[in-house]
């Protein structure tokens, strides 16, 4: 059973140029913070695998995990429990441009963490939903749709404020 790292000295692999590791672990999530709203991930850690590679002189990583989130639905305040899946690379080739650092490796220790977070981050969709037939909430009313009939959830239309004094004119 893979153990709980949030930490990793990548030098504790004694890695040589051209080698590479698999670790498979434990990694300690922060909840997300999204439109004022709160969404952990399920139990707090998801499990992770870390593929890593040595190069000349430094590192390719690539960490894979799926996290089930937990929280309101962004269309009809119902519970969502999407399950986002990660997929991200980091290159670190100390020396190199900017773009060849990796902010979450330092002398060897990779924040996995960190990553974890900011991976799911960019991997998430742009509004956490309970499903892709939500209706959300009723405009006028603030019901929720998914738990009412379409056909007899109807209000009368007020029509445009705006036009309200054409509606009083007395034309012929």
């Amino acid at each position: 059973m893979p153990q709980r790292v949030d930490l990793f000295d990548l030098e504790t692999l004694h890695l040589r140029p051209g080698d590479g590791h698999r670790l498979d672990a434990h990694v300690r999530l922060e909840p997300l913070q999204l439109a004022g709203q709160k969404y952990p991930v399920a139990g707090g850690d998801v499990d992770a695998r870390i593929d890593v590679s040595r190069t000349l002189g430094g590192y390719v990583l690539r960490l894979r995990f799926d996290a089930p989130l937990e929280g309101p639905c962004m269309r009809c305040m119902g519970e969502a429990a999407p399950v986002i899946t990660v997929d991200a690379r980091e290159v670190d080739q100390p020396g190199e441009g900017e773009d060849l650092h990796s902010p979450y490796l330092d002398q060897g220790v990779l924040d996995l963490s960190a990553w974890g977070r900011d991976a799911l981050v960019l991997a998430m969709p742009a509004q956490i939903i309970c499903g892709e037939e939500c209706r959300g909430l009723c405009p006028e009313c603030g019901q929720n749709l998914n738990e009412v009939d379409p056909e007899e959830h109807r209000h009368e239309s007020a029509g445009d404020p705006r036009w309200a004094k054409l509606r009083d004119l007395k034309l012929g």
